[in-house]
C-alpha cells in the first residue's frame, strides 16, 4: 500500500531520496564525457554552451520516466521489457547491451590510467589496482553503503568548479553564449553536438536510474521526491559539463590548444594557468572514471540477470546471485586486461561503443515510452499527453542527431 503523502518534501525525506538520479546523472560525465566537453571547449569556445541547458531537459525526461516506472511497478527497466516485449527482443537488447557496457568500462579504466599517470603512476600499477578496489566495492554487499561511497566520490566534481574559477573567464560572454545559440557550419561542429548528447544521455543510465530506484523499495508515494532527485542529478551533471566547456574555452580555444581527452585537457592548462588546475583536473578524470567504471559493470549485470529472471543485486552473496558477481568479475577483469595489454586500438574500442550506443538508445527509448504510456502497467501514473510528446520529441532529436553522426562517419569526417 502506498505510503501517506503527508510532509513528503521536507527537507529530510527530500535529503533521504537522494542518491538514484544523482549517481545516474553523474556517473554520465565519465572519462569520455569529460574528453568531449574539452575537446568542445578547446576547439570552439563558449560556442557550445548553449546545448547544455536543452541537454539537461532531455536528461531529465528520460530519466524521470525511468524513476517514475521503477517506482510504480517496483521492476527494473530489464524486466519490464521482457513482459512487455518477449525474451527475444529482450535478449537481443541485453546483448547489445554487455557488448556496448564492456566497451565503455574499458574506457573508464583507460581514464583512470590516464588520469593516474599525471600524477606519476603507470598503468601497470595504476589499473590492476583501481580493478581490484572496484571488484572489492562492488562486491561489498550492500546497496546502501556502495551508493555512499559513490555519492561521496562524485563530490571531487567540484574541482572543474574550482578550475573555472581559477582561470577567470570573461562571464558576460559565458552567459551570452549560454542562452544565445550559436551554430558553425562545420561537419566537426555538428559531430561534436551529437558527441555531447551522447555522452551525457547514454542506454546504461536508463536502466541505472529505474534499477537503483527498485533497490531503493521506493513506491508510488516517493515519485515526487524522485523528481526532485532526477531534477537536481540532471542540473547538475550539465552544470559540470558547463564548467569543463568554460575552463578549456577560456584558456585553450584563445591559444589554439586542441586537445584529444581529459588528460591532454590537464596538461595543456599547466603552462598557461598553473599546476594546480593540471591537479585539479586530473583529479576530476580520476573520480570521474573511477564513478563510472563502479557503476557501468553492475547495471550491466543488473538488467542481464533481470532479463532472465536469475537474482540480483549487490545484497545478494556468491551463492545466491553467482550470475551476476560472475557477470560483474567478468567485466572488470576483461575491462583492465585490455587497457593494460600491449597493441590494443582503444579507440576503436571506444569507438564501436558509440556506435552500438547510438543504435540502441533511440530503441531503448521507444521501449521506455510505450512502457510509461502503458495504463495497465502504469495506471494513473502513465505518461501524460505533455510528458509523451517531450519524450517523443527526444527520440526524433537523437535519432536525427545519430544519423548525422553515422553520415559523417561514413563520409570520413
Amino acid at each position: 500500500m502506498a505510503r501517506d503523502h503527508t510532509d513528503k518534501l521536507t527537507l529530510a525525506a527530500v535529503l533521504g531520496a537522494m542518491g538514484p538520479g544523482l549517481l545516474a546523472a553523474l556517473a554520465g560525465n565519465d572519462a569520455g564525457g569529460i574528453a568531449t566537453y574539452s575537446s568542445a571547449g578547446a576547439t570552439y569556445g563558449y560556442r557550445t554552451l548553449w546545448i547544455l541547458p536543452i541537454m539537461a531537459v532531455l536528461l531529465i525526461v528520460v530519466q524521470e520516466t525511468a524513476a517514475r516506472c521503477g517506482c510504480v511497478t517496483g521492476k527494473g527497466f530489464a524486466s519490464l521489457i521482457r513482459e512487455k516485449f518477449g525474451i527475444r527482443r529482450s535478449a537481443l537488447a541485453m546483448a547489445a547491451l554487455l557488448i556496448a557496457n564492456t566497451a565503455v568500462t574499458i574506457s573508464e579504466f583507460a581514464g583512470l590510467a590516464s588520469g593516474l599517470a599525471l600524477f606519476g603512476v603507470p598503468k601497470t600499477i595504476s589499473v590492476p589496482l583501481m580493478g581490484l578496489v572496484i571488484w572489492l566495492l562492488t562486491m561489498a554487499g550492500s546497496f546502501r553503503r556502495i551508493e555512499r561511497i559513490l555519492l561521496a566520490v562524485s563530490c571531487v566534481f567540484v574541482t572543474y568548479v574550482i578550475a573555472a574559477f581559477m582561470v577567470g573567464p570573461n562571464w558576460g560572454d559565458v552567459a551570452a553564449s549560454t542562452v544565445i545559440p550559436h551554430l558553425v557550419a562545420s561537419p566537426d561542429y555538428v559531430s561534436l553536438l551529437v558527441a555531447t548528447i551522447g555522452t551525457t544521455i547514454a542506454p546504461w543510465m536508463i536502466f541505472l536510474a529505474q534499477n537503483n530506484v527498485v533497490d531503493k523499495n521506493a513506491d508510488e508515494s516517493d515519485i515526487p521526491l524522485q523528481r526532485v532527485d532526477t531534477v537536481s542529478g540532471s542540473v547538475l551533471a550539465c552544470a559540470i559539463a558547463w564548467f569543463i566547456i568554460v575552463t578549456t574555452g577560456s584558456v585553450l580555444f584563445p591559444a589554439g590548444i586542441g586537445v584529444s581527452d581529459a588528460a591532454d585537457a590537464a596538461l595543456a592548462l599547466e603552462p598557461i594557468v598553473g599546476p594546480w588546475s593540471t591537479v585539479l583536473f586530473a583529479a576530476g578524470l580520476v573520480a570521474a572514471s573511477f564513478l563510472a567504471a563502479c557503476v557501468l559493470p553492475g547495471v550491466t549485470s543488473s538488467a542481464i540477470c533481470e532479463a532472465f529472471g536469475w537474482e540480483r543485486g549487490a545484497d545478494r552473496s556468491w551463492d545466491e546471485a553467482p550470475v551476476y558477481r560472475g557477470i560483474i568479475t567478468a567485466v572488470i577483469i576483461c575491462a583492465a586486461l585490455l587497457v593494460i595489454l600491449p597493441g590494443v586500438n582503444l579507440f576503436e574500442i571506444m569507438m564501436s561503443a558509440q556506435v552500438i550506443n547510438g543504435v540502441l538508445l533511440p530503441v531503448l527509448l521507444v521501449f521506455l515510452v510505450f512502457i510509461a504510456s502503458d495504463k495497465i502497467i502504469m495506471g494513473t501514473y502513465r505518461n501524460g499527453r505533455v510528458w509523451n510528446i517531450l519524450t517523443w520529441a527526444t527520440i526524433a532529436l537523437i535519432t536525427v542527431l545519430t544519423a548525422v553522426m553515422f553520415a559523417l562517419m561514413l563520409l570520413g569526417f
